[in-house]
């Protein structure tokens, strides 16, 4: 189980705002509901399942921005890929809170 924070960023927009964009984003991510848990976050967006689906996923929606006529995306990925223990989104937040 690894988990991905994906930033895909359009690059001549037009305007500074690009949460058309994300939103077709978070709907490509619909699609594969029960398969990846995701959440939007203010800046990215993060995929938590099975590291190979999740590149696919990655390249998916590098191409979103593409098929709504940009020229230019650039996409900025951090990967954590734990394979000791169940790695995932919640766990990680548990940890950290109980030695608060």
């Amino acid at each position: 189980m690894a988990i991905v924070d994906i930033t895909v960023i359009p690059v001549g927009t037009g305007t500074p705002s690009v949460s058309e964009y994300v939103v077709e984003i978070q709907k490509v991510l619909r699609q594969y509901e029960g398969k990846v848990k995701y959440q939007l976050t203010p800046m990215s967006t993060l995929i938590e399942g099975d590291l190979k689906l999740l590149l696919e996923i990655v390249h998916e929606l590098h191409e979103v921005p593409f098929q709504k006529g940009l020229q230019r995306v650039c996409t900025n990925i951090r990967i954590d890929d734990r394979r000791d223990k169940e790695n995932t989104m919640e766990r990680k937040l548990q940890s950290v809170q109980a030695k608060l």
